[in-house]
């Protein structure tokens, strides 16, 4: 092992981490890192140019690097640090936000309160101080974004302008207990500079609706951009046809095993099957969170994996307004990389007994499916687990694929394991929530590239998912929105699914499932090619993977990624 190399490219590393904290304040402010809490992301085209020429002096400094005769260690660790400066290039290559989406503006907005919001990490005083210097900051930056959408596309001004709609309730009731009981002066101060930006809000969607009519359709990335997404962002040794095959076997298996339930239609969830009907918000979040407490205890006496004793609490919330159009489902808010407070959180849409949302209608009837899945063992563990890494390269790798997989794969290991009995409500919905997801990595790879339209995509997730029409609507809307990201939980579940019987073989009599899960959880949020090779010792499923990436002839120009 070359001492040079490891420290030049954990130099490089660190020098690029702080340097995304400076630039992205708000997402170090979700991330528990409130330096720059009264910031805003600098969107003048300017900054944005820096930025992208920032990016290719990184992308020169890890090429120049010598990558002979490396330990196992410093290969991976370069191989990562690689795939997130490509897969970050890609990304804006293809997307190309600034110019061509609206929501990157809106959410920032929003992500800007709400940051400052979810957890009390200081006194109220000093965080409406912060929110007041954002909320001043936004009038400029939204004139900056008029400048930037120079293409700006049909579906995306849509989502924008049902968000920007709903803002207004984060920052007046979320935001406005934060100026209860502060001076006079300093409640002034919030006041008006809460209206300017609701104002300013305002006028930019109604700006991009009177663009509406000029605005381009959707486009699909293509082939060749998609592959390269897989292989140089994920390390994927699967092309896309790999997972529309793998799609469609995993939906057929889930669709069957809703057939041979004794009532298929136990796995519909009906809050009319319920025992208890909740009366009130407060009360649907009260019961849905006190189930933690039977998952865990599945947990512990079955030696599923070892619960750490500094665990934090994990809370459900209900879904912001702002964050509805995009995430119907809801989404979950684990401890930052930066945060002192261990705690994580579940945001659930708003209660409503007679919802047609799945995830209401399930949360009502049977909430453990999808409380495991962001909670325990899902994500709030493993992301809580993953942050406390040692290697900083390890630490900031965030890969969708492991980390969706887990969650996914955590459904029905404890669905195998007894947690829900046959034929139940839990079990019917371990199946739906699989074949929509199972469902989901098809429609993806065939949106992107450009097989199927946005129209097809709902349509599949109401015929082969099984979904109502407002959740279908909104997975073909977000698929559109973040390319790859509805692969993840398949693709994910299948590969853990690999290890896991390599894992059992390898250890014969001495196999404990416990064992694999901890072992499995102590690398962290990486690639599962990665895994592979770190617990198994094999290179096969990496060495693909790499071996895809040189074939899709990925060129690094001026900044960006050229397909």
């Amino acid at each position: 092992m070359s001492n040079t190399f490891h420290n030049e490219l954990h130099e490089c590393a660190g020098e690029y981490y702080d340097w995304q904290s400076v630039q992205y304040p708000v997402s170090s402010s979700h991330q528990g890192l409130h330096k720059w809490d009264d910031r805003l992301t600098d969107y003048s085209p300017a900054a944005i140019a820096a930025r992208r020429d920032y990016m290719r002096t990184v992308m020169d400094r890890l090429s120049r690097m010598s990558c002979q005769n490396l330990d196992r260690d410093d290969f991976v660790d370069y191989i990562l640090f690689r795939a997130q400066i490509e897969g970050a290039m890609l990304m804006e290559n293809i997307l190309d936000s600034p110019a061509r989406d609206p929501q990157l503006y809106i959410n920032e907005c929003s992500n800007a309160i709400f940051s400052l919001l979810k957890k009390e990490y200081a006194p109220p005083l000093i965080r409406l101080q912060s929110a007041i210097s954002r909320l001043k900051a936004m009038p400029e930056m939204l004139s900056l974004a008029r400048l930037n959408l120079v293409s700006p596309v049909c579906l995306f001004c849509k989502l924008a302008i049902r968000s920007a709609g709903a803002i207004s309730i984060l920052f007046n009731e979320s935001l406005g207990k934060l100026a209860e009981g502060v001076p006079e002066d300093l409640a002034e101060s919030f006041e008006e500079a809460r209206d300017t930006a609701l104002r300013a809000i305002r006028s930019f969607a109604a700006w991009i609706e009177d663009r509406m009519h000029s605005a381009v359709e959707f486009t699909p990335m293509g082939e060749k951009a998609y592959e390269a997404l897989l292989s140089h962002a994920l390390l994927l040794p699967l092309s896309a046809d790999d997972l529309t095959g793998i799609s469609r076997t995993e939906l057929a298996r889930l669709r069957a095993q809703e057939a041979w339930l004794c009532d298929p239609a136990m796995a519909d969830p009906d809050p009319k099957r319920s025992s208890h009907i909740p009366g009130s918000q407060s009360e649907f979040l009260k019961i849905y969170e006190s189930r933690q407490a039977e998952v865990l205890a599945h947990i512990r006496e079955n030696r599923i994996l070892t619960l750490p004793s500094d665990i934090g609490t994990f809370h459900i919330r209900e879904l912001p307004a702002a964050f509805r159009p995009t995430s119907p489902g809801g989404f979950m808010n684990p401890p930052g990389m930066y945060d002192e407070d261990p705690s994580g959180f579940y945001f659930i849409p708003t209660y409503n007994p007679d919802s047609p949302n799945f995830y209401i209608r399930a949360a009502i009837e049977e909430p453990r499916p999808i409380l495991a899945h962001e909670g325990i063992p899902g994500h709030f563990l493993q992301i809580s687990l993953s942050r406390k890494l040692d290697n900083r390269i390890r630490s900031h790798h965030h890969d969708g694929v492991f980390v969706e997989g887990w969650a996914l794969y955590t459904e029905e290991m404890l669905l195998r394991t007894g947690l829900y009995q046959e034929h139940s409500a839990g079990h019917g919905q371990v199946l739906r929530l699989g074949r929509y997801r199972a469902a989901r990595v098809e429609i993806d790879a065939e949106l992107h590239r450009g097989h199927i339209n946005l129209e097809d995509a709902a349509r599949r997730f109401r015929e082969a998912g099984g979904l109502d029409s407002e959740a279908a609507e909104g997975e073909a809307f977000g698929a559109a929105s973040r390319p790859t990201q509805k692969i993840t939980y398949t693709i994910g579940k299948w590969q853990i699914m690999e290890l896991l019987g390599r894992y059992r073989d390898k250890k014969a009599a001495a196999f404990r499932l416990c064992d694999f899960h901890d072992e499995l959880l102590s690398h962290g949020s990486l690639p599962l090619s990665v895994i592979n090779y770190l617990m198994h010792d094999d290179r096969t499923m990496l060495d693909a993977a790499l071996e895809r990436r040189e074939r899709t002839g990925l060129e690094m120009k001026a900044g960006a990624a050229a397909i």
